[in-house]
């Protein structure tokens, strides 16, 4: 408000001119007192400190080093699961092949050994038949040879499958066994966590609700805004909301307001409360 005064009184068919008070600073909070008798602005920053440690306990939380463990866990277990149903896949072909030859070795035994029995049982049947049957007994004894040596190579292949698939459970029961205890040491950080979290969230909302609404509104949307920050300390001249350096003129004036005057900084526009010192850590 300015402080010079008209030298006439005003006409009475005009009014008054009406002035704005200055957008740097408001009329004082002394309205609202807490339980404690406590001004506004000191509950402001109280309210303040609250709020920055709940946001630094949400980040521990999200940034426990067990959940990182864990989500690295998961991940190489996952690697593991899909590596074991690749080798799956291709055991399950090969043991497939493997199948196939070994009815087919069957089909041509008995084949053979059919075959055989006629040779031997045969009285009377012409020489040329007992040729044609020789040479088909012998066609079926090479072609077992062939089959069971493919049958030998499908084996062959199976061995390093099988090997990789013993290991592959091994380390999947290792791992599994590893996130387990991750995930039951992640369980008890977060309960400690939330336990302490819960503490501070019931003290601010005691604080929160011993403010004036219009103060409270105002330091709300302003924490939202600016990052988590919507009252900050001026110690010495500096804002601890910004960390810049108000100009000695300006921290003057702003000490010398009635107690109580809701001040902002002119940096980053957060409300603004004259202190000796920093917060505690």
């Amino acid at each position: 408000m300015t402080t010079e005064q008209a030298s006439e009184p005003p006409a009475e068919h005009e009014p008054p001119a009406e002035h704005e008070p200055p957008a740097e600073h408001e009329p004082p909070a002394e309205h609202g007192r807490g339980p404690d008798g406590r001004p506004p602005l000191e509950m402001l920053l109280e309210l303040q400190d609250l709020d920055t440690r709940i946001a630094q306990l949400q980040h521990r939380r999200a940034a426990l080093s067990e959940r990182q463990e864990l989500a690295s866990l998961t991940a190489a277990l996952g690697d593991v699961t899909r590596r074991a149903a690749e080798v799956q896949g291709s055991r399950a072909e090969l043991v497939e092949r493997q199948q196939a030859l070994e009815a087919d070795i069957g089909a041509t035994a008995a084949r053979r050994e059919a075959l055989e029995q006629r040779m031997y049982a045969a009285r009377g049947t012409p020489a040329r038949d007992l040729q044609v049957m020789d040479e088909e007994i012998q066609n079926l004894r090479h072609r077992r040879d062939h089959l069971e040596d493919a049958e030998l190579e499908v084996m062959v292949a199976l061995e390093p499958l099988d090997a990789e698939l013993a290991s592959l459970d091994a380390d999947g029961a290792r791992l599994g066994a590893q996130a387990g205890h991750v995930r039951a040491a992640l369980v008890e950080a977060e309960g400690e966590l939330d336990e302490e979290l819960a503490v501070q969230v019931g003290a601010r909302a005691a604080v929160a609700s011993s403010l004036p609404e219009e103060l409270r509104s105002r330091y709300e949307s302003l924490r939202v805004r600016l990052g988590g920050t919507g009252a900050a300390r001026l110690v010495g001249s500096r804002c601890s909301g910004c960390h810049l350096e108000l100009p000695s003129m300006e921290v003057d004036r702003i000490r010398r307001l009635p107690p109580g005057t809701v001040v902002t900084c002119e940096q980053c526009g957060r409300i603004l409360v004259p202190t000796a010192t920093p917060p505690a850590a």
